[in-house]
């Protein structure tokens, strides 16, 4: 065990934890933030998402070690009005819910590389994303709401 600083979701913990424990668990377990979902615990399903400096990362297969000195936003961190959820309730995305946090995760750092993206990059960013209700097309829609909502007005993209 070792005393581990910890910044999420703006703010700075410190954990008694071992450093190759999965950041998962030291989110869910020690931290108490649990929309960051387990899923398949070797990164193949995305469910586990979250934002390591902004990029998507799996945090079931990440040694807590390596979060430590950056910034982690799990979907507790995007407060619940970020355009990518709004977009989400407009869409009707959801059916199960299980795999919406790491897919609402993926989306936000997908547009933050890429504000406008077509088709078949939404396609190609969300490919390691699992929804096993099938709700693709729909996930595919909220993107692209949101990424008309981000859009500034003077741009017509």
């Amino acid at each position: 065990m070792a005393k581990i600083d910890l910044r999420v979701n703006g703010e700075t913990h410190t954990l008694e934890a071992d450093p190759g424990m999965p950041l998962l668990w030291a989110l869910r377990d020690l931290l108490h933030l649990r929309g960051t979902k387990y899923g398949c615990g070797i990164a193949a399903c995305g469910a586990c998402t979250v934002h390591l400096n902004g990029a998507a990362v799996r945090a079931c297969m990440l040694p807590l070690s390596a979060a430590v000195g950056a910034e982690v936003t799990t979907i507790e961190g995007l407060g619940g009005n970020h355009p990518v959820q709004q977009a989400w309730i407009a869409e009707q995305v959801p059916q199960c819910g299980y795999c919406q946090s790491g897919q609402i995760m993926q989306a936000t750092a997908l547009l933050a590389a890429n504000p406008s993206p077509s088709r078949e990059q939404i396609r190609t960013g969300m490919a390691g994303v699992l929804c096993r209700c099938g709700t693709y097309l729909r996930i595919e829609a909220a993107i692209q709401r949101a990424a008309d909502a981000l859009r500034p007005q003077d741009d017509p993209a």
